[in-house]
């Protein structure tokens, strides 16, 4: 028995996600907790103070969230209509909030009072920000305009009006407390200082802008709109530094993590994508019910808050003060524990003799039949398929297979033909599957006329799942050749060098140009 070399059921096992120090760190955020709100929830932002409140933006109201017992604290209701962007200020004592009224509201966190109401916009305000050091705020409305208002006099201090369409995204600089940038469903991104009255900047994102942000420095904007993340050089004149196309669908929201180190993005794909703020690499990806409208993180991400858009709030909390509290008492009680020891004799461990399994039993005694029978037992076969698959393979490796598949009742052969059916399109499983599939029909082949309708209905099924899977094959195969003739097509004419009898490079004629572009399309 020492000498007996165990079934290796490892070589199937499906690889698992790389575990990199970003994976363990947002996987020690707890189980979220839902709480179902009236509507889609149009914005989530943190106090930037303890205990770190969230106020989350739903329906014609304002909530504010206590993130440890996941309660409403506060509920600003003054709104007829749907409310938009609610926002703390630096201090965590006011919230600005837009909505469908076309009105912007400044509301007291405290006392829930409504102290200020800033009229002028003739459409909804979707977007409010306050202004770094400044008792100002900013407002982005559907009439296409920014305007800026004075929080003592509730005056309209500056209006800009650059956009052609709604204007749904902004953001102001905590490095640079007078710019701001907004950007519209016209795909322009719009930087004003308020110390001019005309805009300063304007860049092209290309699509209906979602989200826009300043990373710390404030040299650098986001933008969020389609499927892309476009980066921004603004102190270059707003040159286009490069673009991030991780999500399928369009992309929602953007908010800065772990000190500012890490960039989040949620979506309509239901995923947020996180990003290393210095490579700007993807590396962990979150995964919600529902499609993401908006994101909230706190101070030292203890809480990660995002709104879905059936209502829902996932509300995580992050577990690691817990675990270094467990640590430390398991520190402490070991110190206690060998403080004065009790004795100086060696405590050897039990020897544990591992169980052997009976496929390996069975192996051993060369009893093929019997050990191909307990690895088809259904909570070896359904739970465990690769330990299934490697004995059929160790049985193929000893000629053996064929003689465990004789002699077979109706049971048996239904056990092993559903077993095909069921996991052949597994890419793990698929070659040795088909291969263990051809030895069947070779032992049962003289005898198919013979065996029960049900075993050859299976067989029908088995020769059924084998061709759809080939004809799958072959139309990706045919995508796949199509792909690379277009990558290959992607020349442009001057990437074509023409030269004339010297040597000398020439530019083809606009003909030539013309009858290039008509030949690739």
């Amino acid at each position: 028995m020492p000498n007996f070399k165990k079934l290796n059921t490892k070589i199937y096992q499906k690889s698992g996600p790389v575990i990199t120090p970003d994976y363990v760190y947002w996987k020690k955020l707890a189980p979220p907790v839902l709480v179902k709100e009236f509507g889609p929830i149009d914005y989530i932002d943190f106090s930037p103070i303890e205990p770190y409140h969230f106020a989350v933006t739903c329906s014609v109201r304002v909530q504010v969230y206590n993130p440890v017992t996941k309660l409403v604290i506060k509920n600003l209701s003054r709104f007829r209509e749907n409310a938009y962007g609610a926002v703390f200020r630096s201090d965590g004592r006011l919230i600005c909030a837009g909505g469908e009224e076309t009105n912007v509201k400044l509301f007291d966190v405290s006392t829930k009072s409504l102290l200020r109401l800033f009229k002028g916009h003739s459409a909804p305000v979707h977007r409010t920000y306050f202004l770094h050091s400044q008792p100002h705020i900013s407002s982005f409305s559907d009439d296409k305009t920014v305007k800026i208002w004075d929080i003592p006099t509730e005056k309209n201090l500056i209006t800009y009006e650059g956009h052609t369409d709604y204007v749904r995204a902004g953001a102001t600089c905590l490095a640079m407390p007078n710019i701001l940038v907004s950007g519209g469903y016209d795909g322009k991104l719009k930087m004003y200082d308020t110390r001019t009255e005309s805009e300063v900047l304007t860049m092209d994102h290309s699509s209906a802008i979602e989200s826009t942000l300043f990373l710390p420095s404030g040299g650098i904007l986001l933008s969020a709109g389609g499927t892309d993340i476009k980066i921004w050089d603004v102190l270059a004149g707003g040159k286009l530094l490069g673009s991030l196309s991780q999500h399928h669908k369009t992309i929602t929201c953007l908010h800065l993590a772990s000190d500012n180190k890490r960039l989040l993005s949620g979506s309509l794909d239901r995923h947020v994508k996180i990003y290393d703020l210095a490579t700007f690499k993807p590396v962990h990806t979150l995964n919600f019910p529902n499609s993401v409208l908006s994101l909230g993180v706190s101070k030292n991400d203890d809480t990660l808050v995002a709104g879905l858009v059936d209502g829902l709030v996932s509300v995580s909390r992050r577990e690691e003060k817990k675990e270094e509290e467990r640590q430390k008492k398991m520190a402490s009680y070991h110190y206690v524990s060998n403080a004065h020891p009790a004795s100086v004799d060696t405590i050897v461990s039990e020897l544990k003799h591992e169980k052997e399994a009976k496929y390996d039993h069975h192996l051993r005694k060369f009893e093929f039949s019997k050990a191909l029978d307990s690895v088809l037992l259904p909570y070896v076969a359904n739970k465990n398929p690769q330990i299934t698959v490697s004995l059929m393979q160790e049985l193929m490796r000893r000629k053996a297979l064929q003689k465990a598949f004789q002699g077979r009742d109706k049971k048996s052969l239904t056990l092993i033909l559903r077993f095909f059916i069921r996991n052949i399109t597994d890419y793990r499983f698929t070659r040795v599957i088909i291969d263990a599939a051809n030895i069947l029909l070779d032992t049962y082949e003289d005898n198919i006329a013979m065996l029960p309708v049900e075993v050859g209905k299976l067989f029908v099924d088995l020769g059924q799942v084998i061709k759809q899977e080939s004809e799958l094959a072959d139309s990706l195969a045919g995508l796949q050749g199509m792909m690379n003739m277009l990558m290959a097509s992607q020349v442009t004419v001057d990437d074509r060098i023409v030269c004339d009898k010297k040597g000398h490079q020439l530019k083809p004629s606009a003909d030539a140009q013309k009858n290039f572009v008509l030949t690739i399309a």
